[in-house]
């Protein structure tokens, strides 16, 4: 080993020795024992087996409360608990109904983790609101949640999952399935797009969903997307709030702070927007190669530091004034001032079936729902960096790729196009997808050469669509805020909108579209909004109108 490689493996050594040492302190505060039972079948799944045997040793080692114990498919225990697939992890099976088919592994980590304290306090940590949804339910819901180990939203909806089981036992069972080890389930639901939340056999969501909604959808046994609280809850005074939590807004939470500015910011969704679904980042300043889940938890960390960060709330309504009130789904903001941050998302091609079929092989995530698709057939709509990237992402983690550009030449970077040749993916020249068919899942898509007015089919399992995307624009529309004729904010060279105290940030501005930009806005915003604060522009302004000057 040379000298370079032995510092890097005694820097890693380091490194994991001081994570073991903050889980070991962390989970010290767990009151009760947590008996975790693991089954496996010898010959099957044998690297998902071996993966949630350690795992779940690893964990145990650290804290006494963490019962670890492992048995056959084949043993009386397996019988006597229903359990047929392997790897499952059962969690207190004599308190909780809750198991797991797969292993707590990549993402889903995350999820094993808050699991083990939910668990091991026996606590459900649901928000008072949420309790108040609990109370509803008068009847057993047997909850299937559908994640896979790279997906970063995934997460989220499982740990909503766990508190419930953990709040109302009697009430709610739990299975935590992972498509990649469990691909026949997968395929008997359909779910070839995560997360995907199914109760008594009936689909209840498509996505994460804040913790509110997913009781509520657990309530109604179906989808909810909006949810508003019986009553006010906590009060929070700031003088800025952004909404948004992506790379310009969570920028902007750090240099707000540190300008002297209180700063509260809300995210309703995953923390770090299209950063978190982004293999693989190339050439954001300090490193030329990142995963985009790695980047954003740097810039969460950071962002920590310095903000409160309200994760899993959605903002409801902006009431512009002085002051002015932000009501999400779970409390008030009085600020001085708001930015928006809400980015854009994924463009949809509206073709005949592309909704039916959605979460059926229809995907706007190759790092969520790729890995389903190793040695199947798919096609990437696109022909701009984010269609090129995962393509390539597919085609390396073993997926069949054809790419689809409506026009002559691609407009994605040189280095990523060359890569296409490199990787001898197939582009199918101005070509555009006119249908997507297919009767429980995606069989084919009707194809259009708009060159030479021929139309043919394409037999695939998946479609993957990376056209771009759409200003998220809700909010200010609602508040009459002035957008540009394509659909973003408009806004002076000081992110200043037509509303006095409102501002805006990344990619609900328009421009470039990359992190590095967007991050460099929410900066300049911020240091705006912290001079505006002391010297209001628009007081300035209403002075000299009232003097006629």
């Amino acid at each position: 080993m040379t000298k370079k490689g032995a510092n890097e493996h005694q820097h890693s050594r380091v490194m994991e020795e001081e994570l073991a040492a903050q889980l070991r302190k962390a989970l010290q505060t767990l009151r009760h024992s947590i008996p975790i039972f693991l089954f496996v079948r010898e010959g099957f799944n044998d690297a998902y087996n071996d993966v949630a045997r350690k795992t779940i040793q690893a964990f145990s080692q650290l804290s006494e409360k963490i019962e670890f114990k492992e048995f056959s498919l084949d043993h009386k225990l397996a019988e006597k608990w229903e359990v047929l697939y392997t790897p499952t992890i059962l969690f207190d099976p004599d308190r909780y109904s809750i198991r797991w088919l797969g292993a707590p592994v990549g993402e889903e980590g995350r999820t094993f983790l808050e699991a083990l304290f939910l668990l091991g306090n026996r606590d459900s940590m649901l928000s008072d609101q949420s309790r108040k949804i609990m109370k509803e339910i008068d009847g057993p819901r047997h909850v299937k949640v559908f994640v896979s180990p790279t997906c970063p939203y995934c997460p989220q909806q499982a740990v909503n999952a766990f508190k419930a089981a953990v709040h109302n036992p009697e009430w709610i069972s739990l299975e935590l399935i992972d498509i990649q080890s469990n691909p026949d389930l997968a395929d008997r639901y359909n779910a070839h797009s995560v997360p995907q939340t199914w109760a008594n056999e009936t689909l209840i969501a498509m996505g994460a969903q804040p913790e509110e909604l997913f009781l509520a959808s657990l309530l109604k046994m179906e989808e909810q997307t909006i949810y508003i609280p019986e009553d006010d809850a906590e009060v929070v005074e700031a003088d800025l709030v952004i909404i948004g939590g992506g790379p310009a807004g969570l920028t902007a939470a750090i240099y707000g702070v540190r300008s002297g500015v209180k700063t509260v910011l809300v995210e309703r969704g995953m923390l770090g927007g299209q950063i978190t679904t982004t293999p693989i980042v190339e050439n954001y300043p300090g490193f030329s190669q990142v995963g985009g889940r790695t980047l954003v938890d740097i810039m969460v960390a950071h962002a920590l530091e310095y903000a409160k960060i309200f994760q899993g709330e959605e903002v409801m309504e902006i009431q512009p004034g002085a002051p002015m009130i932000v009501l999400t789904n779970r409390r008030k903001f009085i600020t001085k001032s708001v930015l928006v941050a809400t980015g854009a998302t994924y463009r949809r091609l509206n073709v005949p079936g592309e909704n039916r079929l959605s979460g059926r092989g229809v995907s706007y995530c190759s790092t969520c729902d790729g890995p389903l698709f190793k040695d199947k057939k798919v096609i990437i709509v696109g022909g701009g960096n984010s269609a090129v990237t995962e393509a390539l992402h597919m085609k390396n983690i073993g997926v069949e790729v054809t790419l689809a550009h409506r026009r002559g030449t691609l407009r994605a970077q040189e280095h990523l196009v060359e890569n296409l040749t490199t990787n001898n993916i197939p582009i199918l020249w101005d070509t555009e997808v006119k249908e997507i068919r297919g009767d429980q899942k995606v069989t084919e898509v009707l194809l259009y050469n708009n060159k030479t007015g021929k139309t043919s089919s394409l037999a695939v399992e998946g479609v993957f669509i990376a056209v771009g995307y759409d200003p998220e624009v809700r909010l200010a529309k609602q508040i009459g805020i002035e957008l540009t004729p394509e659909g973003y904010i408009k806004h002076d060279s000081r992110h200043r909108t037509n509303i006095p105290g409102v501002y805006s940030a990344g990619d609900v501005e328009g421009g470039f579209k990359q992190i590095v930009t967007a991050a460099g806005q929410g900066a300049e915003a911020a240091l705006s909004i912290f001079e505006d604060l002391i010297h209001p522009y628009w007081l300035d302004k209403d002075s000299v109108a009232a003097s006629g000057s």
